[in-house]
């Protein structure tokens, strides 16, 4: 509740208090304003000069006073939730620097032939080997610096060569990294050569769907259930996908666990109808796409595909029910015996067979409603 914003009266000037014969002028100053006061400082109320330069004053809160029966005001906090930060601003796909597959078998067949060029020049190459290959007898006479240098480089050119190879394939992509930092992404398919220092991990960029198990859920009114949700989603983002988190399917299915959380779920066939099932399913949709599409996901659908109470749940419902259908039964049967006592009574007194008093009716109706309930519930019916 608002308080009108009121002022202090003018002050009336003191008899003594006049400059030159002429009284001050009185300045008004707001006291209250809403539902805070100012903190006036002293040495104002005791200022001299005509014309006082403004001092900023301060707010102060009033506090509940006691007896008065005020309770304290506050303020309620915002109900909005903070968006998930994105993984890495600076962490996003790019395409790496690959070359075509050939270079790489280039490069491995050029080992080889130098390795084979070395050994004949050190003279360690088998003579059906040099008549095979066309090369004359090697005059030099065992290995020296030069030849153990022949056979480094091209040992190391074989293997850089053969040792980057890679097969791209359909729907699989490389994240290539180097010492710890994040150096490209491949989709290429084919066969290709990456440097063979860069650390490289595979990654599935197809449309993939994932079935959960149930998970805790709860309905309009509170009751506990266990959803089984189809999630349709797939890698959009591999960068951030495989650096910015640690799992990102692990942290898919928690996404899906706390959105299930956050929206609750009806029955299908229930007393809402099918509508409130769709609702749900585009509401968690909404959710986990927006959880998930900082790390490099994207959700396309989120539905679920089975709805059931929880086991306790269960349990009292089933017990319900049970006597619900006992109640019924009961009912339905002492229905069906008063119907038949009046009818019995009816058809006794209508074609006077019997002279009955009240006594005699209450006794007789007793008798049959005792009579009929036993032969029922010897029959079972």
């Amino acid at each position: 509740m608002s308080t009108t914003p009121s002022t202090t009266p003018s002050p009336s000037p003191e008899p003594g208090g006049t400059d030159g014969g002429s009284p001050r002028p009185a300045h008004q100053a707001r006291l209250i304003q809403n539902e805070v006061t100012t903190e006036i400082p002293v040495h104002l109320l005791f200022r001299d000069e005509p014309n006082p330069s403004p001092v900023p004053l301060r707010p102060a809160v009033v506090g509940r006073r006691q007896g008065t029966g005020e309770q304290p005001r506050f303020r309620p906090a915002s109900a909005r939730t903070r968006p998930v930060p994105e993984a890495d601003p600076e962490l996003c796909e790019r395409p790496a620097r690959v070359l075509p597959g050939a270079v790489g078998v280039f490069a491995g067949a050029a080992g080889a032939a130098g390795a084979v060029a070395a050994s004949w020049w050190a003279g360690t190459l088998p003579p059906f080997a040099g008549e095979a290959l066309g090369l004359p007898a090697s005059t030099a006479a065992g290995l020296g610096p030069a030849q153990w240098a022949a056979y480094a480089g091209a040992a190391a050119l074989g293997l850089f060569g053969l040792g980057g190879l890679a097969r791209g394939r359909t729907g699989r992509a490389w994240v290539l990294g180097l010492f710890g930092r994040y150096r490209g992404t491949v989709r290429r398919t084919g066969l290709m050569w990456v440097n063979p220092l860069l650390r490289r991990r595979q990654v599935d960029v197809r449309l993939r769907h994932w079935r959960s198990e149930p998970m805790p859920a709860a309905d309009g009114s509170g009751v506990a259930l266990r959803v089984v949700v189809l999630v349709v989603w797939r890698v959009r983002d591999t960068a951030r996908a495989l650096l910015g988190v640690e799992d990102h399917e692990t942290y898919l299915r928690e996404c899906v666990e706390a959105a299930l959380a956050r929206v609750p779920v009806e029955m299908p066939g229930g007393a809402h109808g099918p509508a409130p099932v769709g609702v749900a399913a585009e509401t968690l949709t909404r959710l986990v796409t927006a959880d998930a599409a900082p790390v490099g996901l994207e959700v396309f659908s989120v539905q679920p595909v089975r709805i059931e109470y929880a086991p306790e749940v269960a349990a009292a419902m089933h017990r319900r029910r049970i006597a619900a259908l006992d109640a019924q039964q009961r009912a339905t049967v002492l229905t069906s015996v008063v119907d038949s006592v009046e009818d019995t009574v009816t058809r006794l007194t209508m074609r006077g067979l019997v002279e009955l008093d009240d006594y005699e009716r209450k006794a007789l109706v007793k008798d049959l409603t005792v009579a009929f309930c036993a032969g029922r519930n010897e029959s079972g019916s």
